[in-house]
């Protein structure tokens, strides 16, 4: 079983989209990314934009740059394609090996559980913004007394008429 934080790691964000790098799933299913590629050119019908994209030769620069993994020579020649959940599903049923199928399940659940993440970390976010005009509301509130509070202490004090007799 391949343990989540190695799956995290390699998930990035192109074009704004989670995707997982073919030389990475083949490292994880245990085949070599040529065969990957194979696969996925053989049923290409399957695989549309939004569940596998090629990068790039800028994004694929970017991606090397930005991460030790992706040295210059350590992969193909050829640009990288990018599989989006979606696609790591579809992988798996191209790939057709008991092996593929239990990583790909154990992917989908990792990209699962970092929606939900987010989704937590925005109602967070969100109670926190919530929070924070409640209490800018009060603050003016607060302030008024204070004001208030204020003007009264500093109101001179006129001198009082006596109450009693006169002598």
């Amino acid at each position: 079983m391949i343990p989540e934080e190695i799956i995290i790691r390699k998930i990035r964000y192109v074009r704004g989209v989670k995707v997982i790098l073919d030389s990475d799933l083949a490292d994880m299913y245990g085949v070599e990314t040529k065969r990957l590629k194979e696969q996925v050119k053989r049923n290409i019908s399957r695989f549309p934009s939004h569940f596998m994209f090629e990068l790039t030769k800028e994004e694929y620069l970017v991606l090397r740059s930005q991460f030790a993994t992706l040295k210059q020579g350590a992969h193909s020649k050829y640009l990288p394609y990018a599989f989006s959940e979606h696609g790591v599903l579809m992988l798996s049923n191209v790939l057709r090996s008991e092996v593929a199928i239990q990583v790909s399940i154990r992917i989908i659940d990792v990209f699962v559980k970092m929606r939900e993440m987010l989704t937590s970390q925005k109602d967070i976010l969100y109670k926190i913004e919530k929070i924070e005009n409640q209490l800018s509301d009060h603050s003016k509130e607060i302030q008024y007394v204070f004001s208030m509070v204020k003007q009264l202490l500093i109101q001179e004090e006129k001198p009082r008429r006596k109450i009693g007799y006169k002598q």
